[in-house]
């Protein structure tokens, strides 16, 4: 059986941590940010963990 590719969306958008923990961005960031408040800019910044329910889906896709 041939290996698996790994898909070039999950490869944009995710990474991982050096705990093996998926890191991603924050949503609502791209545009439209005139009527985006301060603060809801402001926590947007860095990123986030990756939910547990999505860990598993994520990782298939990672690892091909």
């Amino acid at each position: 059986m041939p290996k698996l590719k790994t898909k070039s969306a999950v490869k944009k958008r995710f990474s991982l941590t050096a705990t093996g923990k998926i890191k991603r961005t924050t949503a609502f960031k791209r545009h439209c940010l005139a009527c985006k408040t301060t603060k809801m800019k402001r926590q947007a910044r860095g990123g986030r963990i990756l939910d547990v329910t999505n860990f598993k889906t994520v990782e298939r896709f990672m690892n091909g």
